[in-house]
Order: C-alpha cells, then sequence, then structure tokens
C-alpha cells in the first residue's frame, strides 16, 4: 500500500511540476478550467456508463455464444 501511495505522489508531482514548467506563465482563465471539469465529469460518466453497460450485458447472459434451438416441427 505504501507503495502505491508512493507512485500516486510521484506521479502527481510529475503532473504538476509538467503544468508548471511548460506554462510559460500563461495564465488559464476561469473558463479554460470549466472546460476541464466538464471534459473530466463528462469522461468519468461515460466510462462508468460503458463499465455499466458491461456488467449488465454479462449478467443477463448477453455475452454467451450462440446456441442453436431446436424446434420439434412435425408439420
Amino acid at each position: 500500500m505504501l507503495v502505491l501511495a508512493l507512485l500516486l505522489a510521484a506521479a502527481l508531482f510529475g503532473a504538476y511540476e509538467g503544468w508548471v514548467a511548460h506554462s510559460g506563465n500563461i495564465e488559464v482563465p476561469g473558463w479554460g478550467y470549466a472546460f476541464l471539469a466538464v471534459g473530466l465529469v463528462f469522461g468519468l460518466l461515460l466510462g462508468g456508463g460503458l463499465m455499466a453497460l458491461i456488467f449488465y450485458s454479462s449478467r443477463k447472459g448477453y455475452d454467451e455464444p450462440a446456441r442453436k434451438i431446436e424446434t420439434d416441427d412435425q408439420g
């Protein structure tokens, strides 16, 4: 658990340093942060919805291989 926490801290530090080092002292306006937030929320909702569909189809048996249904037609 400690190793994962350290990896997360290193990733966040690297992301922050990359954001600050390559910004060139350019300020991001409020609407820019709003678009980033909307994109983040939309991406999380889309990913969550797709995962829900995967679990739903798996539990309902839609992922099973197709089978031929035999009928007793004596007509």
